[in-house]
């Protein structure tokens, strides 16, 4: 049984910083794309990130370009995203994904690539 499992969401002020996880079992990790996602109420889910086996990321977002790294240590089945210089406007659930032979890229922002996905944790920064 494959689980995803996000961590490390929370309230944090402008400017802040703060560090998600995300854990997968259940599959061979390597194997997988790994994708992170956002989604406010009201608005479709939107893609962060999708970060290949070998750790080669994609980033789908100018507005994060600089703020946001994507890492993965696949000995831990983990995947991360360093956020800082936190906005109010990053405010969103986010959302970890697996998928199996995506190819980043143009691919990789597309939430129908993959096959498992989180619970999501709440990102919430104020002003």
């Amino acid at each position: 049984q494959v689980q995803v499992v996000e961590s490390g969401g929370g309230l944090v002020q402008v400017g802040g910083s703060l560090r998600l996880s995300c854990t997968a079992s259940g599959l061979t990790f390597d194997d997988y794309s790994m994708a992170w996602f956002r989604q406010v109420p009201g608005k479709e889910r939107e893609g962060v990130s999708c970060s290949l086996g070998s750790g080669t990321t994609t980033y789908y977002l100018d507005s994060l370009k600089g703020r946001f790294t994507v890492s993965r240590d696949n000995a831990k089945n983990t995947l991360y995203l360093q956020m800082n210089s936190l906005k109010p406007e990053d405010t969103a659930m986010y959302f970890c994904a697996a998928g199996l032979r995506v190819f980043c890229g143009i691919f990789g922002a597309r939430s129908d690539r993959y096959n498992y996905w989180g619970q999501g944790t709440q990102v919430t920064v104020s002003s």
